[in-house]
C-alpha cells in the first residue's frame, strides 16, 4: 500500500469534521455488513491529495484516519474529475477496469465509491469500500444506500460549516429528519420489495413440477430470502432506534402465553436437535406489544441456542403479577467474561460463537430497545451454572 505519514496540517480540520459526525462509524459498519465487504472509508479528495478521514477495516488493509494515499493511484481521483460513482462487482470481469493499475496495486476485486458533496455542490471526497473478493454491488438498493449515506455526510458537513460561522439558527432540522426518513424508507421499501418479488416467484415455482435438484435449489433460495428479510428488519429497527427517535410499540392487553408458545414452537422446528423447556407462570393478559415481545424472545432464544452448550436444554420462563411482567431465557455453557458483558448490548457486537453462526450482531441491541420502549429493562447474569437474560417491565 502506497501510504504516506499522517496529515498534521492542511486537512486536519476536514478529518476532525468527519470525526465529529457520530453516525459515520455506524455508516461504515452498516456498509460492510450489508455488502459483505471488508473495508469502508470516508476520504477527503482534492486535486493532489487523498486522505483517509474515517475507516472501518476488517481485512487488515492497514489504512488509518489521517493516512494518505497518492491521489494519482486511486480511482477516487477519477471520481473527483467526473463527479460520477464507480461500481465494480468483479474487477477481473470488468471490461473497463480489469486492466486498470489501481485494483492490482491495492489487491481488490470489488469496489464502490460515490462522491460526497456539500449542499452547495462543492466536492469534498468519497464514501468508498473495497474487498479482495467479488461482491454484488451494482444494484439499485446498494447504490441507493451509498448515495443516501453520502448525502447524509455531506449535509452534516454543511451543518458544521454553518455552526462554525455562528449560524446555528440556519441548520435545517427538518431536512435532516427527511434524510433519516429517507434512510428508513430505503431499508423498509426499496430493499424489502425486491425480496417480496423473489419470495412470490419461489412460491410460484413450488406449484410447478420440479425435480429433486430444482426443489433443493428453491428451498435454498427461500431460506436466503427469509434470512435477508430478517437482516433488513434488524437494520430497520436499528435505524429507528438510532436515527428515527426509537422503536415504536403498541401496547394492548395481550394474552402473552400463546405468543411465547408460538415463538418456542417455531424455534423447535428450526433447531430440532435442541431441547427447549418452558416454565410459564402467567395466565393474565400483559399490557404490551405482542409482536415486539415475540421478537425479543426470538432474539434471546436464538442467542441461547447459538452460545449454549450443545446437548443441554435451554429454559424459557415467564411470570406476571399485578406490578410487573418478567421473561427469562437461560442456557448452560462457559460464563460470559465481565468485559464482554459490558458490550453485549452494543450494536454489531458479537461474542465468540461457532463460525457457522451468522448475523449482524443486532439481536441483543434490538431486544434492549424493545425492553426500553416498554418502560422496562433487559439484564444478563452469567456464571458457571448458567447464563440468563431477563426482561422485566411494569404491568401498566
Amino acid at each position: 500500500m502506497h501510504a504516506v505519514p499522517p496529515v498534521v496540517e492542511d486537512f486536519g480540520q476536514d478529518i476532525a469534521s468527519i470525526a465529529r459526525i457520530d453516525a459515520v462509524p455506524t455508516i461504515l459498519q452498516v456498509i460492510c455488513r450489508v455488502t459483505g465487504m471488508g473495508f469502508a472509508a470516508v476520504a477527503r479528495v482534492t486535486e493532489d491529495r487523498w486522505i483517509a478521514c474515517e475507516v472501518h477495516d476488517e481485512i487488515e488493509f492497514g489504512l488509518r484516519p489521517g493516512r494518505e494515499l497518492k491521489v494519482e493511484t486511486t480511482i477516487c481521483n477519477e471520481i473527483r474529475g467526473s463527479g460520477q460513482a464507480v461500481v465494480i462487482d468483479h474487477v477481473t470481469r470488468d471490461e473497463k477496469f480489469r486492466e486498470h493499475p489501481t485494483p492490482s496495486m491495492y489487491g481488490f476485486e470489488s469496489y464502490i465509491s460515490v462522491p460526497i458533496r456539500r449542499r452547495n455542490g462543492e466536492f469534498f471526497g468519497t464514501l468508498c469500500a473495497i474487498d479482495p473478493r467479488p461482491a454484488r454491488l451494482r444494484t439499485p438498493e446498494v447504490i441507493g444506500m451509498f448515495e443516501l449515506f453520502a448525502a447524509l455526510i455531506g449535509r452534516q458537513l454543511e451543518s458544521q460549516d454553518r455552526l462554525a460561522q455562528s449560524e446555528a439558527d440556519l441548520v435545517d432540522e427538518r431536512q435532516l429528519a427527511e434524510l433519516r426518513e429517507q434512510f428508513i424508507a430505503v431499508l423498509g421499501h426499496d430493499l424489502r420489495n425486491p425480496l417480496a418479488s423473489i419470495d412470490a416467484g419461489v412460491n410460484l415455482l413450488r406449484r410447478t413440477p420440479l425435480d429433486d435438484k430444482a426443489v433443493a435449489t428453491v428451498d435454498l433460495i427461500q431460506k436466503s430470502v427469509q434470512r435477508m428479510a430478517r437482516l433488513i428488519d434488524n437494520i430497520l429497527d436499528f435505524a429507528r432506534g438510532r436515527l428515527g427517535g426509537g422503536l415504536i410499540v403498541e401496547r394492548t392487553a395481550v394474552p402473552i402465553r400463546p405468543v411465547l408458545a408460538q415463538v418456542i414452537e417455531e424455534m423447535r422446528l428450526a433447531v430440532p436437535d435442541r431441547t427447549i423447556e418452558e416454565e410459564f407462570a402467567v395466565t393474565e393478559p400483559v399490557n404490551g406489544d405482542g409482536a415486539r415481545i415475540a421478537q425479543l424472545l426470538s432474539n434471546l432464544l436464538a442467542n441461547a441456542l447459538s452460545h449454549g452448550t450443545p446437548g443441554t436444554p435451554v429454559r424459557v420462563g415467564a411470570r406476571g403479577g399485578a406490578n410487573a411482567f418478567e421473561l427469562f431465557v437461560a442456557n448452560s455453557g462457559d460464563p460470559i467474561p465481565a468485559d464482554t458483558i459490558g458490550r453485549l448490548f452494543q450494536p454489531f457486537f458479537r461474542a465468540s460463537a461457532p463460525t457457522e453462526i451468522k448475523g449482524l450482531g443486532l439481536g441483543l441491541f434490538i431486544s434492549q430497545e424493545i425492553a426500553r420502549a416498554h418502560g422496562g429493562m433487559l439484564t444478563v447474569h452469567s456464571d458457571e451454572r448458567e447464563t440468563r437474560f431477563t426482561f422485566r417491565m411494569p404491568a401498566e
